[in-house]
């Protein structure tokens, strides 16, 4: 049995012998990005690096990344969809190309984590008018011993990465898939519409960058993006069919079993459920996010009700604080975990109660919609699911002890809707500009730094740190520790003082150095976080030096004229203020 610990060390240890340098395991919420809610791959803290601006560590890095998707959280529930996962990951900046990468992704798979040859099957890119048909990768799979029948070529849908926004670095990539069934050898010939291959493995070839007119030129910088999820790797080298089986969920299951009094066998998908999506919200709340209307808060909600929910069909309840319980010892390796494992439980127990109060208030309103009622609407039944929580079989259930029918199929077409429109705004948010370093995101990231400090002067409170930040091609937003409101004199002063700073027309420098040096010469960071060997300090005169990955300008004469449009409260000790260029 091979453990995560040991998977962990086996996969940096290769890439360490094929000369990478290892990168921090980041918070899963995104620094200075608005177009996701959540980190979603190793990839998304290393946009700056792949459009070109280079890393301290130099061209080729790996590390294991925690990851949150939330576009599929209606699929949870089969043996191998996860909401938090943890992926494995190795890059080229425009170092090695396919050969290695390809390569190398074999040799690992194969010699180091013994998977068999005869259940592993490829998917390549087939080609379209913006790109040629990827044979470069098919002929490397074909001569490491895939045979031709094992390898399929699919289309952009299946087969294409990027750009993470409108424009910028993107291309083919070619997956690997196992065989998971141990009942019966792999067919011959590899059908990718049987659900028997799980793909456990993404190799990234970004050989494009799209611009503005939607036009695909070959980049100047390739780049390799090579990902792999923890869960299903751990599944596939075990022999487990059931990602559910292996150690990072077993100690869960088993308090759940434990808890309800009922056996995994014939309830997989309840108590899936449950596991998930209380260990996604355990890595959330650690990360700093509590339940609510809005954004991070929203999924964060959303996933402990599903769970309230799927817990009521084996009869859980009070359980979500018993249920994390494990998890902070699956996960002993991450110190922040364990450091606000009180909190974590707090709130947990606390959207518990608040939940299970609305599904009383839901109860008051079903016996408001089925008095005298002889069939309760698909419209009906989807508000009490939607706002007060109603499981759609709690309504049923409910529905047939007064004699009244419901009607599912209405029903079904409401939450296929309400599914609908999630997935286009999650896919929407992603969509509309990862790698947005335009002209004016990077000036309002650069007056970004220029606003801290001047906080940290004018508050005369040099304990004042970022405690995040979300820029717009529209606006910047900096969330900061301070108790307070600032007054109206104290916001004018910060104004004030970052457009004599912009005026000041000082010339932007980087360098690279260790973080204790950094620290020692003054540079602010996010000290809660761990750095890599080497950090990018970015130098604004004498006025500013901060850690950073950037993008920045060269001189603040390019800002323009710095406003504040908006000073309030983002939660408890930490402040927020909106501002412009114009």
């Amino acid at each position: 049995m091979i453990t995560r610990e040991q998977l962990i060390k086996k996969y940096l240890n290769f890439f360490k012998l094929k000369g990478h340098k290892e990168i921090p395991n980041e918070s899963l919420i995104p620094e200075n990005d608005p177009t996701t809610l959540f980190i979603s791959a190793g990839m998304h803290p290393l946009v700056p690096y792949l459009l070109g601006q280079p890393h301290p560590l130099g061209k080729r890095l790996m590390n294991l990344q925690r990851c949150i998707r939330t576009g599929d959280i209606e699929e949870v529930g089969d043996s191998t969809h996860h909401t938090f996962f943890e992926m494995l990951g190795n890059w080229s900046l425009g170092d090695y190309w396919k050969k290695e990468a390809i390569t190398w992704s074999f040799e690992f798979g194969t010699k180091i984590l013994k998977l068999p040859v005869k259940r592993l099957s490829v998917s390549c890119f087939k080609g379209d008018t913006d790109a040629k048909k990827d044979e470069e990768s098919a002929k490397r799979w074909e001569s490491l011993g895939i045979p031709k029948e094992r390898i399929v070529f699919l289309s952009k849908s299946e087969n294409w990465w990027g750009p993470a926004g409108k424009t910028g670095p993107c291309g083919p990539d070619t997956e690997i898939f196992y065989w998971k069934d141990n009942t019966s050898p792999a067919p011959e010939k590899f059908d990718p519409t049987n659900k028997k291959w799980v793909e456990i493995w993404n190799d990234v070839l970004m050989e494009y960058v799209k611009d503005q007119k939607g036009k695909y030129n070959e980049a100047k910088q390739k780049n390799i993006d090579n990902g792999r999820g923890v869960e299903r790797i751990l599944a596939a080298i075990n022999n487990f069919e059931d990602n559910y089986l292996t150690e990072l969920w077993q100690p869960m299951i088993k308090q759940i079993e434990k808890l309800s009094n009922k056996k995994y066998q014939k309830n997989e998908k309840p108590m899936r459920v449950i596991a998930d999506h209380i260990k996604a919200s355990v890595f959330i709340i650690a990360d700093g996010i509590v339940p609510g209307n809005s954004e991070q808060g929203y999924i964060l909600r959303r996933l402990i009700r599903r769970a309230i929910r799927y817990a009521k069909e084996i009869g859980l309840e009070n359980f979500t604080s018993k249920v994390a319980l494990p998890v902070f010892k699956i996960y002993d390796d991450y110190q922040h975990l364990q450091k606000n494992k009180e909190h974590i439980l707090k709130e947990l127990e606390k959207e518990e109660e608040k939940f299970n109060k609305t599904l009383k208030k839901g109860l008051k309103i079903f016996n408001k919609f089925s008095k005298n009622k002889k069939e309760l609407s698909g419209e009906k039944i989807f508000l009490l699911y939607q706002s007060y929580g109603f499981p759609f079989e709690l309504t049923k259930e409910l529905a047939k002890e007064k004699g009244i029918k419901i009607n599912q199929k209405s029903f079904q077409k409401e939450l296929e809707k309400h599914q609908k429109l999630s997935r286009t705004a999650t896919e929407g948010r992603f969509k509309s500009g990862l790698a947005d370093n335009s002209e004016t995101t990077t000036k309002l990231h650069t007056a970004t730094h220029l606003l801290l400090k001047a906080l940290q002067i004018i508050l005369k409170n040099d304990s004042i740190i970022q405690r995040g930040s979300n820029i717009t091609s529209e606006r910047l937003r900096l969330d900061f520790s301070f108790p307070r409101k600032l007054t109206k004199e104290e916001l004018e002063k910060v104004e004030e003082l970052v457009n004599t700073q912009i005026q000041n027309s000082y010339e932007i420098i980087r360098e690279e150095m260790p973080p204790k040096k950094a620290i020692k010469k003054g540079a602010r960071g996010i000290f809660d976080k761990k750095y890599g060997e080497k950090v990018s300090v970015y130098l604004i005169g004498e006025f500013s030096k901060e850690i950073c990955a950037g993008p920045h300008v060269k001189n603040t004469c390019e800002l323009g004229v710095f406003r504040i449009k908006k000073e309030s409260a983002s939660s408890a000790g930490v402040r927020r203020i909106k501002a412009v260029l114009e």
